[in-house]
């Protein structure tokens, strides 16, 4: 069949199949060769798992080469480069400044101090919507939107939109989170006595830099030290401290403690209050030395001046008049010349003067007495303040020894207190007084002094002829109470101002000037002025005690040359007169209701003499009811040594501020139980220390930071009546 098929397929294709062959076998098809295999390539014959070890390994090679040939070319080559411009960006120094130095009085109580206080600052260029951000900032810190604004609007890096603020502001700020709005931490200088002693303590500047008073005077001194600090900055531009400390307590300048008296100041500052007023006097002004050590007990003056509120008060009243306004002195030179006229044998206490019956002719001028006297003894001469007798004293005396004791008594010079505008008054040179200035130089007029060379000068006389120097600032020696001092601390801003000058730690000793006999002749004269009838300092007595001083009025002259209308009443008096013990000088410019020294400054002295040896426990007993009421009313001191009432610093014009019992009753008045202890936990540091100003209280500080965590004692209790002390604990954030 097969056959059959063939050639029926051949026919169908027109070709003639080939006969098949008969029985003949068929040799069987051959067969092919088989083929050898080729030969495997690359791919299969490697092994793929190493070759990807291989790979992976040669990409992190390569990979790793580059990042260390770019790690070296940024770190070697271009590295001091490019750290330099890190450090221009994120990092640069800062002038870094230690706080000021406290002013402290003698016992302690702080007069002046710094403290921690934010202020408002900008980065205009960081600032994304200067419009919106002014308008936020005008509520918080009390400016026109406008003036926020074009100051948002400056091209710079740094520019102050308000300095010292208070905290609660200044959490409200930060609260808000502006762009380009940050705090800075400065130093506020902080009164917490107000106006007591201001002028002589002065102020500083916006920048805590002095300007007047002590401030000025001991800037070296009180001012932190100066050093400059590296810090960085965040990407918001916040400051980050390098060493994680803020650096500045070691930079604190030096506490600089005054011989004041807190208490006794106020004594002074109340009694010249009440009577510049009563007696319509332009400003007033007094001075207590403690006689034994020379040491400024109270250098008060009215009107008062708050360095807190500096820039509310005139130049005028915030000048230290005491030191820096010179004025003819009058009578109370007389003193000093009856103590050169005696040490020099030219009268005797019992030498009769001629007075001339009230009027004397002197070349071209007239000399007039208040009474008219004709023959008195020199001793009589300073009792009834006789011109005409004190001229003739001069005169008998010369000008060339007279002028010789002024100047020695330190009249036309400066003293030694090293005060910021002292004046050095004017003592003409001996060879340029005719015989009519030193007529009127024995009876204070012709030369001029301030109130502390007055009350250098009577300081001889209270200490038997040796002249002492004055003293406000306490020696090394000295230390406050409940402070300990480190063996090893630096040199007081005393011992820094005197090795400025060149001298010792201690202003020197000038030496004896006059005899101790001269002395008791004329500390009697000054005992009748006030204990005797007839004298004219009668309204400074004291019961129990034996007083002396002596009045003065003098004529002042105008800006013509001439003297007008004006005059200037003074006292300077001396208890107990034998022995003395404290000296209080009064002086009250043109008083309008009465010109007479004896009038207008021996109430002052009086009022203050009183207070103080009451304070000190040297009142004696006495049937007088002022004297009785006054020992009566003296509080007990505390074991510090000081009464709390040391610390009320106000008068009558404050009294709103005060405690009621302190307002009402005057500096003696024991401090009512039912005050409390005021709630100052999560206050701001500085809202705190003036709430307890407020009541007489400067806060001890423990720890850092801007708010009041812990408070002894606790809120709500009575203030302790014999001491009132308060420590407050602080943190960065309130509780």
């Amino acid at each position: 069949m097969t056959v059959r098929l063939q050639a029926k397929t051949a026919r169908r294709s027109g070709k003639t199949a080939a006969k098949p062959l008969r029985n003949r076998r068929l040799p069987s098809p051959a067969r092919p060769k088989a083929a050898s295999p080729p030969a495997p390539s690359f791919w299969e014959r490697a092994d793929l798992g190493r070759l990807r070890i291989w790979c992976v390994g040669a990409l992190f090679a390569l990979i790793w080469g580059g990042l260390w040939s770019r790690a070296f070319y940024l770190q070697i080559i271009e590295g001091p480069e490019l750290a330099a411009k890190a450090r221009r960006v994120n990092t640069g120094t800062e002038l870094v400044e230690g706080s000021r130095g406290r002013i402290l009085d003698r016992n302690g109580n702080v007069l002046a101090r710094s403290l921690n206080c934010p202020s408002v600052w900008a980065n205009p260029r960081a600032v994304k919507d200067a419009r919106q951000t002014a308008a936020v900032l005008a509520g918080h810190l009390r400016m026109p939107a406008g003036k926020i604004a074009s100051l948002l609007r400056e091209n710079r890096q740094f520019v102050w939109l308000r300095r010292k603020v208070d905290l609660d502001v200044a959490q409200r700020i930060q609260a808000a989170a502006l762009p380009g709005i940050y705090l800075e931490s400065e130093y506020e200088r902080v009164y917490p006595y107000r106006h007591l002693a201001g002028q002589l303590l002065g102020f500083v500047n916006i920048d805590d830099k002095g300007l007047e008073g002590l401030e000025l005077a001991f800037e070296d001194s009180l001012s932190g030290q100066r050093v400059r600090q590296k810090v960085g900055r965040d990407a918001l531009g916040r400051r980050m401290l390098t060493d994680g400390s803020e650096g500045g307590d070691d930079l604190r300048g030096e506490d600089l403690r005054l011989t004041l008296d807190a208490q006794v100041q106020f004594f002074a500052e109340e009694a010249l209050e009440e009577n510049v007023e009563k007696y319509g006097a332009k400003w007033g002004g007094c001075i207590v030395v403690d006689v034994p050590s020379g040491d400024i007990l109270a250098w008060a003056q009215y009107p008062f001046f708050d360095p807190n509120r500096a820039g509310s008060f005139p130049p005028l009243l915030r000048r230290n008049r005491l030191a820096s306004d010179a004025l003819e002195q009058g009578s109370t030179i007389k003193s000093f010349l009856l103590a050169a006229a005696l040490e020099e044998k030219v009268v005797g206490l019992d030498t009769l003067i001629n007075c001339e019956k009230g009027n004397w002719k002197l070349g071209k001028f007239v000399i007039h007495d208040t009474h008219p006297y004709a023959q008195l003894p020199a001793s009589r001469v300073l009792h009834v303040s006789s011109n005409i007798g004190a001229a003739k004293i001069g005169l008998a005396l010369g000008t060339d020894k007279y002028h010789s004791y002024l100047q020695r008594l330190g009249f036309g010079e400066k003293t030694s207190l090293s005060l910021a505008g002292e004046s050095r008054g004017i003592l003409r040179a001996r060879g340029k007084w005719s015989e009519m200035d030193l007529a009127a130089s024995s009876f204070g007029q012709s030369f001029s002094a301030t109130l502390v060379q007055m009350a250098q000068a009577y300081l001889c006389l209270a200490s038997d002829g040796v002249k002492k120097s004055l003293r406000l600032v306490l020696s090394d020696s000295v230390t406050v109470p409940g402070r300990e001092e480190p063996e090893d601390a630096a040199p007081s801003a005393t011992a820094a101002f005197w090795a400025r000058r060149g001298d010792s730690a201690a202003p020197p000793q000038a030496g004896r000037i006059f005899s101790p006999d001269t002395m008791r002749q004329v500390r009697a004269m000054l005992r009748e002025v006030v204990e005797e009838e007839g004298g004219t300092g009668r309204q400074a007595r004291i019961p129990g005690l034996v007083v002396g001083g002596k009045t003065g009025t003098a004529q002042k002259a105008g800006t013509n040359g001439k003297y007008g209308e004006g005059r200037v009443g003074s006292f300077v008096g001396m208890l107990p007169i034998e022995n003395p013990r404290y000296l209080v000088c009064v002086l009250l410019d043109e008083p309008s209701a009465a010109p007479y020294g004896g009038i207008v400054a021996t109430p002052v002295f009086r009022h203050v003499a009183l207070r103080t040896m009451a304070y000190h426990g040297l009142l004696p007993d006495s049937d007088d009811p002022l004297v009785r009421a006054i020992a009566e009313r003296r509080t007990a001191p505390s074991s510090s040594g000081r009464e709390w009432t040391a610390a009320a610093p106000a008068s009558r014009n404050a009294a709103e501020t005060l405690p009621a019992a302190t307002a009402a009753g005057g500096p003696d008045s024991a401090p009512p139980l039912s005050i409390k202890v005021p709630a100052l936990v999560g206050m701001g540091v500085r809202s705190a220390v003036v709430l307890l100003a407020r009541h007489g209280v400067m806060p001890t500080i423990m720890g850092k930071g801007a708010f009041v965590v812990k408070q002894l004692p606790e809120s709500g209790v009575a203030w302790p009546a014999d001491n009132r002390e308060c420590t407050l604990w602080l943190e960065e954030r309130a509780l």
